[in-house]
This record gives structure tokens, C-alpha cells and sequence, in this order.
């Protein structure tokens, strides 16, 4: 999920009573449930090392408790550099414990997307995604949002007719958003589910599936991408569970792509393998001589393109026809001259 979403999180977990045990609760929430994002650092080394470490350790069961120790140490620099008394006690094995369910927060909603996480890193690095959210969720973002505004506002009202402000408002409102996303989820996956057996009972495709997933689309819960993996081809399609619609068109199959010499070398490249690892649609594709941003080619190179059929919808598109795609130069002896995330070079 996008950053503010799991700030929101993590803030409403804290409100939703936690902050009455211990001092900072709420605070540590807040921090942890985004700390896992720091792993953003690694773009600083290159597009494609970011996207190699990003979700990986730091959202973790193993780095939790790690992230949730490094929070709270941050907490306790906030409260030795504050030097006021807190309202309640500070109780900092609970800011700790506080800040790891906060941290586990970030690693369940990131499992709700389609990106996916890898919580047992590096033991096993097999990649979970649900696939029932959208990166970012309108409905989501407004309910966390709306656990703080009504609050404030009821606080006004309230000041207006001279009633005596209450410690720890709003902790029936954050209970309750925390909830509706709960029942949020289930109203999704449900429907994700009746999506996929939707497709498979209107028998669009007339040779075996392999493979068979289902994207979600923001807000409503009740339209999904769906693509149909085959022997030969890709057929992506729509459904619509609530009038139990299905849209798509054989005449629009992608067929699997040619593997040459410079496809299958652009697959053991460094970006081939953190790529393939990663995408559970993958589609690898020789362009032949097509440059990428500014990068210009040299005569004998072949450009091979990456994407991931995952992404390949409108609600995905926003970044360009290629989302969270990549490239690779490949030279005439088959070695990588060049990768790219997107339209960004990874620099050796």
C-alpha cells in the first residue's frame, strides 16, 4: 500500500486503545507501521537494486522485531529530548510489542495487493499476494482518515457548549474502521474468489489453463481483471461479479513470444532473475533494436522487454503502458550491455 495508508494504520491501532497502557503507544504505532518502507534506500544504488531489495528483509517476521526495536529507540530519543512528564507511564517493553503488531500491520496490508511480500525471507523468498486490494484503496484511505476528522469535529462541537474534554477520544471510531476494513477484505476476497469461478464456468478458453488470476479494480469490489495462462497464449478479461458478466475476447490473445538467444540471455542477467523471481505473469519479449529513455544502442544489441501481465490493466496503467516493466540491452555474445527499471538505467 501507498505510505500514507499505513501511517493512517498504524495511527488508528494506537488510538484504538493501545495508547491507554503505555505512553508513546500511538506514536510508535504510527512510526512502525510505515518503518518497513525504509528499504526504499536501496534506489540510491540503482532503480534496479531497489526493486531487488524493496519488500524484502524489513518486511520480514524475521526483521519485525528488529524494525519494532529500532522505532521504539527512536521513541525513546523523542521522550529523553522531550523531558515532560507523559499523562500515563512509559512502559517501553509495551512500546516495543506495540510497535512490532503495528509493523506485522504493514505486512498484511502490503499481502493484500498484488505486488506481494515474501514474510519469510530469507529462509524461503517465495512471493504471497492475495491480490483483493488495489494499491491504493479510496474507501480504505477515507475510513482511516475519517477515524481522526470525526473525532475532531465531535471535539468541537463539544468545546462549543462547554463540555469537559476526554482523554483518549476516539477510540470507538478507530475500532470501527479497523473493523469495516476487516469486513472490507472479506467482501473482496469473497468476491475475487466468485470472479475466478465466474470465468472458469463461462468456458472462454477452449484449451487447459495453467494458470488463473484475478485483478482488483479501486473502490468496487465486484469488477475484476482477469487473466487466463494456456500452453500458447494470455487472454486477459473482465468480470463483473455483481451481474455475473464476463467480457473477453479470444481474438485478443497474446501469444507467447519467441525465446532467442537474446531473450534466454536476458533471462540469467542479474535483472532476468530478480525480475522472474518476483512476477508470476511474466512476459519476455525480444523488441529487437528499440532504445530505452536516453540510452542509445550500439549496432549487434537487441532490446528485451519485461512486464508482468499482473499489471497490464487500465486501474494498473497509470505510470505508462508498461507498468513496473523492464528492459535489457543484449549484446551480439549474448552478454546484458545495459538494464532498466522502467525507463530508468541501473548504473554498473
Amino acid at each position: 500500500m501507498e505510505p500514507v495508508t499505513h501511517f493512517l494504520t498504524g495511527a488508528c491501532l494506537g488510538r484504538s486503545g493501545f495508547n491507554r497502557k503505555t505512553a508513546y503507544a500511538t506514536l510508535a504505532m504510527t512510526l512502525a507501521a510505515e518503518a518497513p518502507d525504509i528499504d526504499i534506500l536501496w534506489g540510491f544504488r540503482g532503480p534496479l537494486a531497489g526493486f531487488q531489495h524493496h519488500r524484502g528483509i524489513t518486511h520480514t517476521f524475521l526483521g519485525a522485531p528488529f524494525m519494532a526495536l529500532a522505532v521504539t529507540g527512536l521513541v525513546w530519543l523523542i521522550h529523553r529530548v522531550r523531558k515532560k512528564p507523559s499523562a500515563i507511564p512509559v512502559r517501553w517493553g509495551l512500546v516495543w510489542l506495540f510497535a512490532l503488531l503495528a509493523d506485522f500491520s504493514h505486512i498484511l496490508l502490503d499481502y493484500t495487493n498484488n505486488y506481494g511480500v515474501r514474510p519469510f525471507f530469507p529462509f524461503l523468498s517465495h512471493w504471497y499476494a492475495r491480490s483483493i486490494i488495489f494499491i491504493f484503496d479510496p474507501l480504505i484511505f477515507l475510513a482511516l482518515l475519517s477515524a481522526f476528522v470525526m473525532p475532531w469535529l465531535f471535539g468541537l462541537a463539544d468545546r462549543e457548549i462547554g463540555v469537559r474534554r476526554r482523554p483518549f477520544r476516539g477510540r470507538g471510531w478507530a475500532f470501527a474502521v479497523l473493523v469495516f476494513i476487516v469486513l472490507y477484505w472479506s467482501v473482496r476476497n469473497a468476491e475475487r474468489g466468485r470472479a475466478l469461478s465466474i470465468y472458469r464456468a463461462a468456458n472462454v478458453v477452449s484449451e487447459p489453463i495453467i494458470k488463473l488470476d484475478a485483478e482488483p479494480y479501486p473502490i468496487n469490489p465486484f469488477n475484476w481483471h482477469i487473466v487466463a495462462e494456456t500452453k500458447n497464449y494470455y487472454l486477459a478479461g473482465e468480470v463483473n461479479t455483481l451481474r455475473d458478466e464476463v467480457i473477453s475476447d479470444l481474438s485478443a490473445a497474446l501469444y507467447k513470444p519467441p525465446v532467442t538467444p537474446a531473450v534466454a540471455a536476458a533471462k540469467q542477467s542479474w535483472l532476468g532473475q530478480v525480475y522472474l523471481d518476483w512476477s508470476t505473469l511474466p512476459v519476455v519479449t525480444d523488441i529487437g533494436q528499440s532504445p530505452v529513455g536516453n540510452v542509445p544502442m550500439q549496432p549487434g544489441w537487441r532490446t528485451v522487454e519485461f512486464r508482468d501481465l499482473r499489471f497490464a490493466y487500465p486501474a494498473a496503467g497509470l505510470g505508462g503502458k508498461n507498468p513496473l516493466g523492464a528492459y535489457a540491452y543484449i549484446g551480439p555474445g549474448g552478454e546484458p550491455e545495459a538494464l532498466f527499471m522502467g525507463q530508468k538505467e541501473q548504473k554498473k
